[in-house]
């Protein structure tokens, strides 16, 4: 096969100085991942696109007679009929985990090899099931090591919290752990911000979805400053997280390959924060404008109620469009009356079921 040819088929000639001086022929052209054009210096991800949607019908078998490499079907990236689909890389923002197995050396060196592949692939279920429970996706088993995403390929208004919940829940759950009579403790590290998210790289058992960013790097250089049974998140996790749960500020700390200290906190526990509208905000509030309507109504009914008039209303509407914001302001307007206050609040995270 013209490697050049094939190349200048899909309108990417550009490439073929880098193919040649990589030593990319024709056996090695199907089973270029997303990770080898990137070293290739192909940064667009619109030409990996192409090339990996290339690369992948080139593995369909060989042109049929007559065609060469770069006019057969199979190599043309708008054939959808042929190859599976290729994988949708998207920047998006992700909070990133990493979780790690304290002393895992020391346990190798005490432990039959078929004694420890059962202590770490309990460990690993353990995990695997509290991190799914908050609606996190395991991205990678690395020996005893874990590394997942919340915010990915699923998005929620909470994934930092999901998160979080996730590593003082698999710290809990693998402390309990009873395999092998080993005591088992494990570390955590946990970052927000923006990746590329999507690509597949490697093959067959060794395909993952890569990320692409500073974030993951950060996550797993807190990880491994974590103390046993210990949550360090970055700071912009902290911040997305409010008051939600108890903190020890830890400084500016030195991470290798970053170029200044950055902010670290050590997740104690939850918080005690009655309300999480209030835990998520804990400055004073901006005065509510633009709800007057609604304003008003409640007012009615609460006259109509302190007449002996029961009453009851329901505030629906989409997540973050202010049903919390206007009940606050309500309560506000009704402070200096006298009433009975009763608050309910449903989990986020257990559904179903109530907490008071």
């Amino acid at each position: 096969m013209d490697i050049e040819a094939w190349l200048r088929g899909l309108g990417l000639e550009q490439y073929a100085p880098a193919f040649r001086d990589n030593d990319i022929d024709a056996e090695i052209l199907p089973d270029l991942t997303a990770e080898d054009l990137i070293g290739l210096g192909v940064t667009s991800i619109g030409h990996r696109r192409i090339l990996r949607a290339a690369v992948v019908g080139l593995r369909d078998g060989p042109p049929r007679a007559g065609e060469s490499a770069a006019e057969a079907p199979t190599a043309r990236p708008s054939d959808a009929s042929r190859g599976p689909a290729v994988s949708s890389a998207e920047r998006r923002q992700l909070t990133v985990m990493f979780c790690d197995l304290v002393g895992s050396t020391a346990l190798a060196s005490r432990l039959d090899p078929e004694d420890l592949r059962e202590v770490i692939g309990t460990y690993h279920k353990c995990v695997a099931e509290t991190i799914e429970r908050f609606d996190g996706f395991v991205a990678k088993y690395m020996g005893d090591g874990v590394l997942a995403y919340f915010g990915y390929p699923r998005a929620h208004e909470d994934d930092a919290e999901r998160a979080v919940r996730a590593g003082l829940g698999l710290i809990d759950a693998v402390g309990c752990l009873d395999v092998k009579s080993v005591k088992l403790q494990a570390r955590v590290g946990i970052a927000t911000g923006l990746v590329i998210v999507g690509d597949l790289i490697g093959r067959g058992s060794a395909q993952e979805q890569s990320v692409v960013g500073e974030t993951p790097n950060l996550a797993a250089r807190l990880q491994a400053m974590a103390p046993e049974n210990g949550v360090i998140i970055a700071d912009v996790t902290r911040h997305l997280l409010g008051e939600l749960f108890e903190y020890r500020d830890l400084g500016p700390i030195e991470i290798k390959g970053l170029n200044a200290p950055v902010a670290a906190w050590q997740v104690l526990r939850s918080g005690s924060v009655e309300s999480r509208f209030e835990a998520l905000r804990p400055a004073p509030l901006t005065p509510l404008v633009g709800r007057d309507a609604e304003m008003e109504l409640l007012l009615r009914r609460w006259e109509r109620a302190k007449e002996g008039e029961g009453q009851i209303v329901l505030i629906s509407g989409e997540p973050g469009i202010g049903k919390s914001r206007l009940t606050a302001a309500l309560q506000a307007r009704l402070s200096s009356e006298p009433h009975t206050r009763l608050r309910y609040f449903c989990s986020p995270h257990r559904g179903g079921r109530f907490r008071t």
